[in-house]
């Protein structure tokens, strides 16, 4: 994507450095750029004018510039590369560090979340055959055994209530972050898009 060509010099349009300066703008939300790094990337993108510019504004971010060059033409493209996921042997290891047990808690939270839903949705669909399909007075027994089968999967990882909160502090936190990052990003974005105004036709 960001290999050289004899093309390097093409002029970029107003649409194509607007599709880079989006790019990076998710780069930052991700926390992969701190702010000084993308006010300057972002300010390096504005004022480009060929895609070879373009190249040390996306230096060490997955996927490299959001765009490539085909036959004499530069074509916008989008990054499918997505955070690795962590996976251990044992869900419920012990954390070697902070950073170890942070990353575990994330891992067996978000399993326990999913593992969740999927108790819930099949108790509803057992209560529903049992309650409709096959007319048992008794299909409300489901819904007291789900307590017992909702706690199988933190006993089996041992994630304790104290996880559940911390989990949830953590996502509300992440989450948080990344909307101000993404704000952010946005009112950059419109701030240079503001600056450079309209698109002086190609010659």
């Amino acid at each position: 994507m960001t290999g050289t060509s004899d093309h390097d010099d093409l002029l970029l349009s107003d649409a194509e450095r607007m599709h880079a300066l989006n790019a990076l703008g998710e780069h930052y939300a991700a926390g992969r750029l701190d702010s000084a790094e993308f006010y300057e990337r972002s300010g390096e993108i504005s004022s480009a004018r060929t895609f070879s510019a373009l190249l040390p504004s996306f230096l060490g971010l997955p996927g490299g510039v959001p765009l490539e060059q085909v036959d004499g033409h530069i074509r916008m493209t989008h990054d499918s590369s997505a955070p690795a996921v962590r996976h251990d042997s044992s869900p419920a290891a012990v954390p070697q560090s902070p950073e170890d047990e942070l990353a575990s808690l994330r891992e067996r939270g978000s399993m326990v979340e999913t593992l969740d839903w999927i108790i819930i949705g099949v108790t509803l669909v057992t209560f529903l055959v049992l309650q409709i399909a096959l007319d048992w007075s008794y299909a409300w027994i489901v819904w007291p055994s789900l307590i017992v089968t909702l706690s199988v999967p933190r006993l089996i990882l041992k994630y304790s209530d104290d996880d559940e909160k911390v989990y949830e502090e953590l996502k509300k936190s992440e989450a948080a972050e990344r909307k101000k990052r993404l704000e952010e990003a946005s009112k950059r974005i419109r701030e240079l898009e503001g600056r450079r105004g309209p698109e002086t036709p190609r010659s």
